[in-house]
């Protein structure tokens, strides 16, 4: 998890969510209210202790009026085409939005120095023998992935797709849905999100 932390606190999120908000002459309470997220939740996220994940990043993007990509771009980069090499993805780790132990995935945004991205490509990592039920999000959009190993669960609204190596999946965001790992294995997929801010 140390190594985790230390990559993401690089892209230094929490800092640039209190600069925006404080621009923006909004409260901690402001963005609460707009977010539906609590005061300890976003301040936790504010001081780099709570890594959020992509759903509440979303939530937090469209509070303040910015594309979701804004937390993954370089102030410098304004190079029309970037080249990500083997092993430089930042890695996150997703933790619960209330504390505890972290979720069972982890994503690697995979064109994180791109500056005005449409869409946001990931790796995604799931966790498997994962016992409790990952809680449903939901958030203007569009995602898609497809799945390179292991097996994953998608619920979206009422219906339940087992997806597996050489599948993929596009699904509209705005209905509730959940990804879990089936089986023995880590499973692992290119996942691409496309927000409607």
């Amino acid at each position: 998890m140390d190594e985790y932390r230390a990559e993401v606190k690089e892209l230094k999120i929490g800092q640039q969510i209190r600069d925006l908000r404080q621009g923006r002459r909004m409260t901690l309470q402001d963005l609460s209210t707009e977010t539906e997220l609590s005061k300890p939740l976003l301040s936790q996220i504010e001081n780099e202790q709570v890594i959020p994940p992509l759903a509440t990043l979303l939530r937090i993007a469209k509070a303040l009026k910015i594309p979701l990509q804004t937390f993954f771009e370089e102030d410098d980069n304004t190079q029309k085409c970037l080249v990500v090499r083997a092993g430089d993805a930042n890695p996150f780790h997703r933790r619960p939005m209330q504390g505890g132990a972290p979720q069972p995935y982890r994503y690697h945004s995979l064109a994180y120095g791109k500056k005005h991205k449409l869409m946001e490509p990931f790796m995604m990592e799931f966790e498997p023998h994962q016992t409790e039920q990952t809680m449903p999000v939901q958030h203007p959009g569009e995602e898609f992935l497809y799945l390179l190993e292991g097996q994953i669960e998608l619920r979206h609204g009422d219906e339940t797709y087992l997806i597996e190596p050489g599948d993929s999946v596009y699904w509209d965001s705005s209905e509730p849905h959940s990804l879990t790992a089936v089986g023995d294995k880590l499973a692992r997929g290119l996942a691409v999100l496309i927000t409607r801010n």
